[in-house]
């Protein structure tokens, strides 16, 4: 009796553990690429001075573009190229808006139309 329970306790854990192979996976992260399209449609539509929110708006899509085929740099710099020009089109943006508010409140018949001012055709 004492026979088998010496094999089973040779049959137990290996005296000798071989190498031991783990796999370790890297996952990389997504490279997050702020192309500003957003931002770019609303300077092409509200302050879209010497069309700077247009150009800003054709350069997003040449970020987002890049991005879709993998070219990582060249998003990165078509992005910035946007948001530098979306940042222009703001600040002209303000700047000419409150350029025309002061000169409407300088001038209020800045925008007035004189109706007596040409009279059949001749200008007074």
């Amino acid at each position: 009796m004492i026979k088998e329970q010496h094999e089973v306790t040779n049959l137990g854990y290996p005296q000798n553990p071989g190498t031991v192979m783990s796999t370790v996976v890297h996952v990389q992260a997504d490279t997050v690429v702020s192309d500003h399209i957003i931002w770019s449609l609303f300077n092409t539509l509200f302050f879209n001075y010497c069309c700077l929110g247009f150009v800003a708006f054709a350069y997003s899509v040449k970020s987002r573009d890049r991005k879709m085929v993998g070219d990582v740099i060249g998003a990165q710099s078509h992005g910035s190229t946007a948001k530098c020009l979306n940042i222009w089109a703001v600040v002209l943006g303000i700047l000419m808006t409150i350029v025309f508010i002061v000169l409407v409140a300088v001038y209020p018949g800045l925008l007035l139309v004189r109706g007596g001012a040409y009279q059949n055709g001749r200008g007074v």
